[in-house]
């Protein structure tokens, strides 16, 4: 993360610094940072405790403990928020210590059309001449742009320094203090992203993706653990849950519905009084001890808020709207004698313009890596399939979201490429070493395997030039399928347990849009 201008400027006005940051000289060593001259915002390296290896890190904020030392909240460069930790003293590098400094840079609008060429639209040949067809702006406007770099302000001895030091116990007023001042919002209170008007429903999911939230609350992990039936599971990043719970140990959750409590006495209390035994709603799919839940956020809105605020706890860039009205929640759960116990979900909207057919997704960490993310994925083409429409999620996807789609867009597509080649015959054509090679050869479009697969037709062009399967050959585009990629959707299918079973499903869609026209 790199700080923004205002708030290195308001830092400074704060601190009545001009161009110069804190002291870093002291009587036992040259150039080495102090603790207390630390603010929010400085890089340096900080020991991982995943890997107890030095890694360049931000602090997000500082806090000073009852004993007078201080622990640092801080997140590692280029890495996930979900790596964010406390850390204290001496997990710091303080000789590594970077400040961002603003540096203005002057570009001239001309200087950027040169480096891009403007070509004659109605032209669709590549001759040279074309092609070197510039267009010259008509003046040489210059625009400037500011750009954070973070530097060793140690290196400069004939910069000023200002020290800022901690007084009376409080910290600096840091740059994310002086921009806003948070309040722990209840549950009864939704966030939405600035520009949208108090009242406004969600327009593109249950949790859409704003980006990163530079606010300095939401960017602290605010609980430590959470259990959840047999499982302690420690959160990756912020969710809005009571401000009576952020400094406790742990929070105990009904397996069931969701609710959160502060002790185990509590949830003992609430689980007599709680008479449920899987998810509410009704079970539109059973095989084995597999089984999914399709609930309405209308007519389930405790469920499905308790649900939203536990997904929070483990997806990043996303905003939590309390109006669940407008979604459908599809519960995975595992059964024993006990009941259906949560593994992970997929929410859609009930009416997408974007024809998306998941707006959130999550494998709870216990969960993971079992083959669950896959299986949700599947299901939800699996409707998709039923309700006769091609459906994509929600985008942008997260980082492990767009590996689990990628892997799944592959392998159906190629899954149906060698079912639709079974009663092929095999073409002969000549091979380098002199011998004949065989290929099967089968005429099928891209629409084609949008209506078998349910796959929206940007998903499967994307795919298809990721693997280089997408090639010109005699003057049209062919989809290529090589050995090697074969063999790795065989070894991979092979390991695949999990598969959703067609004949289980009892799912009947259902027109919301006429459903909203007779309401109204």
């Amino acid at each position: 993360m790199v700080c923004e201008p205002s708030e290195m400027e308001v830092y400074q006005q704060k601190n009545n610094v001009t161009g110069s940051y804190p002291s870093t000289s002291n009587d036992n060593s040259n150039g080495r940072w102090q603790v207390e001259n630390l603010f929010e915002g400085c890089r340096l390296k900080v020991r991982m405790s995943r890997s107890n290896q030095l890694t360049e890190a931000e602090l997000i904020s500082i806090e000073r403990k009852k004993e007078g030392n201080y622990r640092f909240y801080v997140h590692y460069v280029d890495c996930n928020r979900r790596l964010d930790e406390w850390v204290e003293e001496d997990g710091l590098d303080l000789n590594t210590v970077r400040v961002p400094q603003k540096v203005k840079k002057t570009a001239t609008v001309t200087d950027s059309l040169d480096s891009s060429p403007l070509i004659d639209n109605d032209s669709r040949c590549s001759t040279p001449e074309r092609s070197l067809d510039f267009r010259k702006a008509p003046n040489n406007r210059k625009r400037k742009s500011t750009v954070i770099e973070y530097v060793d302000i140690s290196k400069f001895d004939d910069s000023p320094a200002t020290p800022t030091s901690i007084t009376n116990g409080q910290t600096p007023t840091s740059v994310s203090e002086t921009l806003v001042t948070p309040t722990t919002p209840s549950i009864c209170t939704p966030m939405r992203p600035p520009s949208q008007p108090p009242g406004a429903p969600s327009l593109r999911g249950s949790m859409s993706m704003v980006g990163h939230s530079e606010d300095a609350l939401t960017r602290i992990r605010n609980l430590d653990m959470i259990e959840l039936g047999r499982h302690r599971i420690q959160p990756w990043y912020f969710a809005p849950y009571p401000k009576e719970l952020i400094n406790l140990p742990c929070i105990y959750l009904c397996e069931f519905c969701l609710t959160f409590t502060k002790s185990r006495i509590s949830l003992a209390r609430h689980v007599q009084k709680c008479n449920l035994t899987n998810p509410p709603g009704d079970e539109i799919y059973r095989k084995d001890t597999i089984s999914f839940f399709e609930i309405d956020g209308r007519k389930n809105k405790s469920y499905a808020q308790n649900l939203c605020l536990l997904a929070k706890l483990f997806l990043d860039h996303k905003t939590l709207y309390y109006d669940t009205d407008p979604f459908l929640f599809y519960v995975l759960t595992e059964h024993d004698d006990q009941g259906d116990h949560i593994v992970g979900y997929f929410s859609k909207e009930k009416e997408s313009a974007e024809e998306y057919n998941v707006a959130c997704i999550l494998v709870l960490p216990p969960f993971q890596k079992k083959g669950y993310g896959r299986l949700l994925i599947e299901f939800s083409y699996e409707l998709s399939k039923i309700e006769m429409k091609t459906g994509s999620p929600e985008k942008p996807l997260s980082d492990l979201g767009l590996l689990s789609y990628r892997s799944y867009w592959f392998q159906t597509i190629v899954e149906t490429l060698l079912e639709l080649t079974k009663n092929c015959t095999k073409i002969s054509s000549p091979g380098e070493d002199g011998e004949d090679d065989w290929d099967t050869q089968i005429s099928v479009s891209v629409m084609d395997l949008c209506e078998l697969t349910s796959i929206k037709k940007e998903d499967i062009l994307s795919t298809l030039q990721l693997h280089d399967m997408n090639n010109y050959f005699r003057g049209e585009y062919v989809i290529t399928l090589t050995q090697e990629m074969i063999e790795a959707y065989k070894k991979s299918a092979s390991r695949r347990q999990l598969r959703v079973d067609k004949s289980a499903i009892r799912y009947t869609p259902r027109d919301w849009a006429a459903k909203r026209r007779q309401q109204h």
